[in-house]
Parts: structure tokens; sequence; C-alpha cells
């Protein structure tokens, strides 16, 4: 074990000092906004045999924008008060307008070089490597809109679009859930609220969803405006491009196909009855006939484990260790370095979180930690982000735009090594229950969770395309996908969740919900094949990770696990996979 003490909040002094005050960071900004000035410049006068000089000039800019954004993003996830962060991320947020504004001008600009020259160009030796994601640009910008459309539906988006999204976070973070504690009423913050979820006594979280489901009521009119007036910007930008699906531009980012995104859907709903099993034996371990929804997370016991910081660090390092070097020494650096925020606090925003700081090639990881189990897997994910993004850190900042599915794949890939060690280290046959439920917990949020949110998301776009959708409805059809995606097999649903779950509300990511499942399910053919291996797999797996950018995940699983995801085979094995938990459990606690 180490001996070092880790802190629980992070430094980001070493980038700008100073916070939201910073006049290092203000000057920062002027420079970008005149980088943008000389880029915009150099995009106008374009000429093809320029072409890698205005992808250099593109890496500074687009690194700098992407520092910026990540500084205001985690001064306001920590604190949600702070006002000057908050105008902050509104300059911020026009800046990167502008920069996606002049990325759609050079995108034209290549779809105005013929096939030929076209063919030529991609032949040069500097541009090879970048040929899947130059000839993605230039596909993508020919499924757009006009240049001058394209560049006012980008700059009424802020505005408009991404707005509304701020409006949420910033309504979230005035939210607080009265919850009485030792005989005094706290007000929690919405993190500190859903960490109670996994209280081992029944009491406090009935007290808590009923406090909870109470505080999204009273706000649901203005949430539900802004959902949908997201759906109704977005369907309104879909229709003028000529796009029938609303799955087309989430599949797109995916870099996925529609066929593969239905076969793994159709296999977990072909296995979900494991599941449902696993839900009754819980519900009868609890003492009830059927789980309520805020049951589902529940410890069996009230006796549940829990670590402080330190241990959950030292447990997470030591596990890594057994994966490879290079994971284990950056997990050090990360947890040594500050570089996460994890202190249990009020007044910070809800959730988890990785950023990038690319300039400095850091990464930061927020979160609230209050020492569960689920908060130990919650660092190991946020960390296998970070390895993620630190394993792309040579790879050229045009190939390193990973999509959210296979962003997933690092992350849970690294909660599964945690996980799946706690099982094997358990000292008795009542801490091996508890840890193989923790571990099923994840097949339940990404079978049935994430499916519910996928089902609702879909028919509530449907239902968007005649109106606006009221709150009562919008209640309907959560309530409907809930009970479908969990078989019916909870009790009390959660009707308000499309209120409370900030995924939907996230601008930059159409459809946040299925790359999860791809990625849980993804990282469960690396995970086999690195048990497999050994010691030995993690060069390959560095490999694959650095390749997540620059190609399809179709073409991607081929090339490292020799894999079809069209098919049922590679999907139906995964999810076999994670059910030996639930038969193991099962067994145990008949």
């Amino acid at each position: 074990m180490t001996t070092k003490t880790y802190e629980e909040t992070w430094d980001l002094d070493v980038f700008f000092e100073g916070g939201s005050d910073s006049a290092t960071f203000a000057t920062y900004i002027n420079e970008i906004q005149e980088e943008l000035k000389a880029f915009e410049q150099h995009i106008a006068t374009f000429e093809v045999s320029e072409l890698e000089k205005v992808l250099r000039d593109y890496e500074v800019v687009v690194k700098k924008v992407v520092q910026s954004s990540a500084f205001v993003n985690c001064l306001l996830a920590a604190d949600v008060t702070d006002k000057k962060a908050s105008q902050l991320q509104g300059q911020v947020a026009q800046i990167h307008a502008k920069l996606q504004v002049l990325l759609g001008s050079l995108d034209n600009k290549l779809v105005s070089i013929n096939e030929e020259s076209w063919i030529t160009l991609l032949e040069k030796e500097e541009f090879k490597v970048l040929e899947y994601v130059l000839n993605e640009r230039r596909r993508r910008a020919n499924d757009k809109l006009s240049a001058d459309q394209e560049k006012l539906v980008t700059s009424l988006a802020v505005d408009g679009y991404h707005a509304w999204g701020k409006l949420y976070n910033s309504l979230v973070g005035t939210i607080k859930i009265p919850v009485e504690e030792d005989g005094k009423v706290k007000e929690l913050s919405v993190g500190q609220a859903q960490n109670r979820f996994s209280n081992g006594d029944r009491q406090v979280r009935k007290t808590v969803a009923k406090a909870w489901k109470e505080a999204w009521e009273g706000q649901a009119d203005i949430i539900a405006a802004a959902l949908n007036h997201l759906a109704g910007f977005r369907l309104q930008v879909y229709e003028q491009r000529g796009w029938e699906s609303v799955l087309k531009e989430p599949l797109d980012n995916n870099r996925m196909k529609q066929e593969t995104l239905d076969t793994m859907w159709q296999v977990i709903t072909d296995h979900k009855g494991t599941i449902a099993k696993y839900l009754k034996r819980k519900a009868e371990l609890l003492g009830l006939e059927k789980l309520s929804m805020y049951d589902v997370s529940a410890p069996l016991s009230a006796e549940e484990t829990k670590l402080s910081y330190q241990e959950g660090a030292d447990f997470i390092i030591e596990q890594f260790s057994k994966f490879g070097p290079s994971l284990t020494e950056f997990t050090k650096k990360a947890f040594e370095d500050r570089w996460i925020e994890a202190e249990d606090r009020s007044g910070k925003r809800p959730g988890g979180f990785c950023t990038s700081f690319p300039v400095s090639g850091q990464s930061r990881i927020f979160m609230t930690y209050s020492g569960t189990l689920s908060n130990v897997s919650t660092l190991a994910h946020e960390l296998g982000h970070a390895f993620h993004q630190y394993a792309m850190h040579e790879v050229p900042t045009l190939n390193r735009f990973y999509a959210s599915n296979v962003a997933e794949t690092a992350s849970t890939f690294a909660e599964m090594i945690v996980a799946d060690a706690a099982v094997k280290f358990a000292k008795d046959e009542k801490e091996k229950i508890s840890l193989l439920e923790d571990k099923i917990q994840r097949s339940v949020a990404f079978y049935m969770n994430i499916h519910a949110r996928f089902i609702f998301e879909t028919r509530f776009y449907e239902e968007r395309k005649n109106g606006l959708v009221s709150v009562e409805k919008l209640n309907e059809l959560m309530i409907e996908a809930q009970k479908e995606a969990y078989c019916d097999a909870i009790d009390d649903y959660d009707p308000t969740f499309w209120a409370s779950k900030m995924h939907f509300f996230i601008t930059q990511v159409p459809f946040y919900n299925f790359p999860y499942t791809f990625g849980y399910l993804f990282s469960l053919g690396i995970y086999s094949q690195a048990l497999e291996e050994g010691a030995n797999y993690e060069e390959k797996y560095i490999a694959l990770l650095k390749d997540t950018a620059s190609m399809t995940v179709e073409d991607l699983a081929m090339k490292h696990l020799g894999v079809d995801l069209t098919q049922r085979d590679f999907w139906e094995q995964a999810v076999l996979k994670s059910l030996e938990d639930v038969e193991e459990f099962l067994e145990l606690t008949k």
C-alpha cells in the first residue's frame, strides 16, 4: 500500500491560477480569439496545397478551445454558484460556436475539391494517417445544408439550443432535497441525495425518494420546456437537412450502423429474463414482494462496506497493477498530482465526468465520493476515461475525437478490473454475494436503465414531431419505457426520471444513452481477451484505444477483436458473460 496521502480536491491552478478571477485565463481567451481570426483568414484564402498548414493551425487552436472549455466546466461543476464562471462559460460557448462555424467552412472547402484531386491528395504521406477522418468530414459536410445556412444554425444555437441545456444545468444546481437526518433537516444537493439511494436503510431511501420526487415535480414545467425546445430545435434542423431519422446524427457521431444497434438491443432483450430473476430474488432477500425503483441500487445488507477515499484509491491502484504498468503509473500520477475532485460537499454539480486538458496533456475527474463501493466503481470508471485520453496523447489531434460509445469502453474496462477483483478477494460468502450484486448492478443499469432511456427518448421524439409534450405525457412515456425495459419487475417507477437525468439535456451529444450499453458490452469482449492473455495484453489494449477515433466501430472490432458487430455472436457472448454473475448470485442466494 502507498504511504502517500491523496487530497480529495483537484488542482486547477496548474492551468490558470485564480479560478474564475484568473487574469491568465482572461489573457488566454484573448489569445484564442486572435488565433481564430487568423485561422478564419487562412480558411478564406485556402488553397489545396496549403491543407497541411491549415490542419496544423487547426491543431493548435482546437486544443486551446478544448482546454478553455474544460477549465470553465470544472469551475462550475465544483461550485454551481460561481457566477463569474457562468459568464465565462457563455464567452467560451461563443468561441466554441465560432470554431464550429470555421470548421464548417473548412469542410465545405474540402467538399469543393474534385474527386480526382482529392484521391491524389490523400495518397500523400502526411495525409494517409488522417484519411478516414478527412473523408468523414467531407461526407458529413455533404449531408448538411449550405455553408451559410449551417453557419446560421450554429450561431443561433448558442442562445437557443445550447442555452436550454445551460438553463437546465443552472436550475439543477439550485435544487435542494430536504431530508431529515439525525433529527435535523438537511438540504442535500442532487448529487448528495443520489448517493442516499444506495443507503442500507429502506426508510432512508423511501424518505429521500419522496423528497426527490417532490423536488423534481416542483420544477417539472420549466424542465419540460427545456426538453421540448431542445428536441424542437434538433427536429427542425434535421428536417431542413432532409434527415428522416432522429438516430442519424447519434449513429453518425458514434461511427456505427443501425444494424449494429438493433442487433445489440435485440440480444439484450432476449436475455433480460435472467436479470428479471435477479430483481425478483433481490426483492425476496430484502423482504419485499417487488422492488421499488429506489430499492434497485440498495445494498443487500445494512452493513454496507465503506472505504475511505484513501482506501478506495489504494484498492484501485492495487488492482490496476495486475493488468499492466502503464495504467498503474498513470493512475498513481492522477492521484498524486490532484487530478480528481471527489470531496463530498454541497454546491457541487451532480454526477461524474472526466475532461481533457489537451494543451497540458492532463485530464481532470469530477465526482462526489461518500465511501460506497459504487463510488469506488465510479472513480475507476472515470480513471479509465482519463487513461484513454492519455493513450491518445501522441495521436494527431484530428484522430483523437472518439465517439461516446468507444469512450465508454476504456472506462467500463477499468471498472471491470476493480469489480472483478473485489469479488475474488471477498473475505466470506456474505461479502461475495454483496460484491457480486454490485457487479450485477452494472448489467441492470446498461440493459434496463439505459434501455428505458433509449425507449423513452425514441418515443418522446415521435411525440414531439406533433407539438409540445406535456409534463403528464412525459411522465406517462417514462413509466411505459421503464416497465418495458425492466420487464415489469419493479413495483414503483420513477415518472420524473426524464427531468432528473441530465443526459437528456446534453446538447453536444444527442441520444446519450445507447453508447453506454455498447461500451459495456464491447469492453466485456476486450476484457475476456485480456483475461486470456494476461499482463502482455496492455500493449494491444493501448493500440486499440489509439484507433478508436479513426475508423468505424465495426472496423475497429474486426481489426482488434476479429468479430462482426452486425451479427448476434459477439453480443450474445458478451451478454452471457455478464449473466454468469447473475447465475452465481442466484445459486449462492437459494
